[in-house]
């Protein structure tokens, strides 16, 4: 474990703005890792004074964003990008309690109830014994109300306990289930951001699995329940549910290969092989629009397993001859999806963001039997997916492996897998032509040269002469003008 003494550098850049006589500590989390010699971007503070403040004088110096998240409670939030490009959040929150002592004990768990001077880097608190039990490996909380006192505790004790592979005791395991009601009635703001703290992991889909084993999955996701035994047809091996959770797992299992830094055993499968020989050369490309912020703390990465989690939600029941049969409606998927998000708080972006992933999942299974895919064919996929496209592209090849019981069938794999090369090449390296390519002619052009006025129909124009560019059928201004006189003239008769 680390040295008590040497501060993370993201906290010792803080000690230069402190003020000598408010006592402010290094607190939660960080300090946990800090033990275990892990880098950690989420830093908490406990203020023996106003703490919102002092937060507005961090962000200052810093030059970093700040937001209050609690007024009331005197807590605020610093958004702070480190040298190396790096997102920092650092929350600082007045003590709670008489001293630090009696906040660190009303805590959520042990691991996470230890604190550093910042004043006196060489002062460290553990009350509840947490350095032993993290040394232990068990999970606990500091007291026998800790969960129900704030129920939220109980997605964070999932989490904790697959992310340092902790055994979690048997009297928390009792307050967890308890506390299930009062789970319900917890702000959404809080349940969202605990559960983009489990989709944040390299392979979130133990802690997802953790949740459904411990009934809590089905109150924060209560949409998930209708598919719990719901039966599929072949080629599918697991009920709905279950192979949900089998598209989580694999997602996992595809990005963790697709990252920069990966181990490459994990591509020792011959499924993730053939990802990595096929899809590898744009590991850069696909790790910087994962990464991309759709709101302030949540990014496209995080959002695309809640996709996956939600990606079969519009599967209803249909009563058939030969028992239950089940049609898929992507409509009613994507509508589901998008009102969990508006209930869990997410911004319009990423609603509209999950709405277009479950509406455009079929997309490239379509493309499955189209090969090679035709210019045309590569247009049309983005111009109904857009950006979104890249996540659709990932959830078909995740989908695909989710559906059998490994091995998944060979050729039918690489069909798949060809498919995602043939798009994504087209997205990364040739956007310009196949996407979206400048337009040789504009629409005040168009309406100046062939004399129609300025309304729907200069829009079909400029989408049908965008779309000829992208098959490669018009090149030249010339050819642009000769076509979109044609399809004037054929305007003009119909």
């Amino acid at each position: 474990m680390s040295s008590r003494k040497q501060l993370p550098e993201s906290v010792s850049i803080l000690i230069p703005l402190l003020v000598q006589d408010v006592p402010i500590w290094f607190v939660g989390g960080g300090v946990r890792d800090h033990l275990l010699s892990r880098k950690t971007y989420d830093l908490d503070f406990a203020v023996d004074g106003d703490a919102i403040a002092f937060a507005r004088r961090v962000a200052d110096q810093l030059g970093g964003y700040y937001y209050t998240l609690d007024e009331e409670r005197g807590t605020g939030r610093v958004l702070h990008q480190d040298e190396e490009g790096q997102r920092l959040t650092l929350d600082f929150a007045r003590i709670r309690g008489d001293d630090i002592t009696a906040d660190l004990t009303a805590r959520d768990f042990t691991i996470n109830a230890m604190a550093i001077n910042l004043l006196d880097p060489d002062e460290w608190l553990d009350p509840m014994a947490g350095a032993n039990d993290l040394k232990d490996k068990v999970l606990k909380t500091c007291g026998p109300d800790s969960i129900r006192n704030d129920p939220v505790r109980a997605l964070r004790a999932v989490r904790l306990a697959i992310e340092f592979d902790l055994s979690i005791k048997p009297d928390t395991l009792a307050q967890i289930r308890d506390s299930q009601e009062e789970l319900r009635e917890t702000s959404p703001e809080r349940v969202r951001d605990e559960l983009f703290q489990i989709f944040s992991a390299q392979r979130p889909g133990r802690a997802i699995r953790l949740l459904n084993h411990l009934s809590l999955l089905s109150i924060v996701f209560p949409e998930l329940l209708d598919l719990e035994g719901l039966t599929q047809p072949p080629p599918h091996a697991y009920p709905a549910l279950e192979h949900s959770l089998a598209v989580v797992d694999r997602m996992g299992d595809i990005l963790a290969v697709l990252q920069k830094k990966h181990d490459p055993e994990e591509a020792a499968d011959m499924h993730l092989a053939q990802v990595t020989l096929r899809i590898g050369r744009f590991r850069d490309q696909l790790n910087h629009h994962l990464s991309q912020y759709l709101s302030n703390t949540r990014t496209v990465r995080q959002l695309i397993y809640l996709a996956a989690l939600y990606h079969d939600v519009g599967k209803p029941e249909v009563p058939g001859d030969q028992g239950a049969k089940r049609t898929f409606d992507k409509k009613i998927g994507a509508e589901m999806v998008e009102q969990r998000a508006r209930a869990l708080r997410l911004s319009n972006k990423e609603i509209v963001r999950l709405g277009q992933i479950l509406r455009y999942q079929e997309e490239p299974i379509i493309l499955d039997h189209s090969t090679p895919i035709s210019p045309r064919e590569i247009y049309r996929y983005f111009r109904k997916t857009g950006a979104a496209g890249i996540e659709v592209i990932i959830l078909s090849m995740a989908e695909f492996l989710g559906t059998y019981i490994p091995p998944a069938p060979q050729n039918a794999w690489q069909m798949r897998v060809e498919v995602a090369r043939t798009l994504l090449e087209a997205y990364f390296y040739e956007y310009d032509q196949y996407i979206d390519p400048s337009p040789l002619l504009k629409g005040d052009e168009i309406i100046t040269i062939f004399g129609i006025k300025e309304g729907p129909a200069v829009g079909l124009l400029l989408e049908q002469l965008r779309e000829a560019q992208a098959t490669g059928e018009v090149k030249t201004r010339e050819e642009a003008h000769a076509l979109v006189g044609r399809m004037v003239e054929e305007l003009l008769h119909e």
